[in-house]
């Protein structure tokens, strides 16, 4: 566990992380975390009194990582750039938990399974909350058939929803 003050920053002009708000966490304490290790990683812990778990550390170069604040993080943490945060954290190594739903469907269509099983953890987790997400039962369904079209597809999760988007526009909706 590590324990350290942080300054909330945002990126200006940066690339695909434009407009980003996030909190560096230097190299030193990310190898405190994580010996020897420069990719992403999940952690757990607690900004200020607002706790978490599963949230993934990007790295930025040369071992620093850093932390990005949604804006879920940041209506509860409720700070914005400039403001300095409490920050507690340790590595999070339990098992990220996919939809059961989305599994039992995979498992009846075997070129979807194929190539979600080759995607990152971090992608199948996007489908998986995707899913999860949804607040009926119908959306639910509606939103594994399309998980499993576009794995089927070999598509990943942007790619499905950017198609979604464009067949919205189309259709004019």
């Amino acid at each position: 566990m590590i324990q350290f003050n942080a300054k909330v920053e945002q990126f200006g002009a940066m690339g695909e992380k434009t407009g980003w708000t996030y909190i560096l966490i230097p190299a030193d304490l990310a190898q405190e975390l994580y010996p020897g290790n420069k990719k992403s990683f999940r952690v757990k812990g607690k900004l200020d009194n607002w706790a978490f778990e599963q949230l993934a550390l990007i790295p930025m170069g040369e071992g620093d990582f850093i932390l990005a604040l949604n804006t879920q993080i940041r209506k509860q943490i409720k700070k914005h750039k400039g403001a300095t945060l409490a920050v507690k954290m340790a590595r999070d190594t339990k098992p990220v938990a996919i939809s059961v739903d989305l599994l039992a469907c995979l498992e009846d269509e075997p070129r979807a399974k194929a190539y979600f099983d080759k995607l990152p953890g971090s992608h199948k987790l996007y489908y998986s909350r995707w899913i999860e997400s949804a607040k009926s039962d119908e959306t639910k369904g509606r939103r594994i058939a399309k998980a499993i079209t576009a794995l089927s597809r070999e598509m990943g999760y942007g790619e499905m929803l950017r198609e979604e988007k464009q067949d919205k526009d189309q259709l004019g909706r």
